[in-house]
């Protein structure tokens, strides 16, 4: 497996990258609350700040991804064996954060790896998918039975769970695993972005997470 070179330390702005990217989540998922409020409630000034505080927040982040894009490839190319280009990265993660990012740290993994935690994440994983489908169930009960709050609680536990915690456990996980020399090595990057992009494809959380979930069990197992 990979090392991570000495000019490229784990505690550098690669960590930094990941710490950011697992931002962009919840960020953006306080601007879809706040335009679902507003359908659902007739609310428009919680509506719009909610917009409000997920654009200050998603701004913020992709200037400050952007540029931690742009230092990394940066020192990246002076290390050797890959040479991305800081403005062409930069640029395009202050224009693509949520789809950039994570592409960067995937590319990044099989030059350097991914630095992993010292213990697992997939138990968060399994809360997130189980979580997903007993909150599918009861919305499903709740358009049923017209329950609307019920609805709106399933819903809302589910959304929380899997936008906030499952991006960073399947990331870290995957970290973890990659290291352990098992004939798979998911790529942390790759696993970040598909995670985010489940915050618009609502059904790609629960098969990502039971695929994962089967593939590691087949190979390092739950220890």
């Amino acid at each position: 497996m990979r090392g991570l070179p000495e000019s490229i330390r784990p505690d550098s702005r690669g960590r930094l990258i990941e710490r950011l990217c697992y931002l962009l989540p919840p960020t953006l998922g306080v601007g879809a609350v706040g335009v679902l409020r507003d359908a659902e409630l007739g609310v428009p000034l919680l509506s719009r700040g909610l917009v409000l505080v997920a654009t200050f927040g998603y701004t913020v982040l992709s200037l400050s991804l952007a540029a931690a894009v742009f230092m990394d490839a940066r020192e990246v190319r002076h290390v050797g064996g890959w040479e991305p280009r800081p403005l062409l990265y930069g640029a395009a993660t202050l224009l693509a954060a949520p789809a950039v990012a994570p592409a960067y740290l995937a590319r990044r993994h099989v030059g350097f790896g991914t630095p992993p935690d010292r213990r697992e994440w997939w138990p968060l994983i399994a809360l997130s998918l189980a979580t997903t489908l007993v909150g599918a169930g009861l919305a499903a009960v709740a358009l049923v039975l017209a329950i609307p709050d019920l609805f709106g609680w399933a819903v809302g536990i589910a959304g929380a769970i899997a936008v906030g915690a499952f991006p960073v456990a399947i990331h870290r996980d995957a970290a973890y695993v990659s290291f352990q020399h098992a004939g798979w090595e998911p790529n942390p990057g790759l696993y970040l972005g598909l995670a985010s992009l489940s915050l618009f494809v609502p059904v790609l959380q629960p098969l990502l997470a039971a695929y994962y979930l089967h593939r590691r069990r087949r190979t390092v197992g739950f220890r």
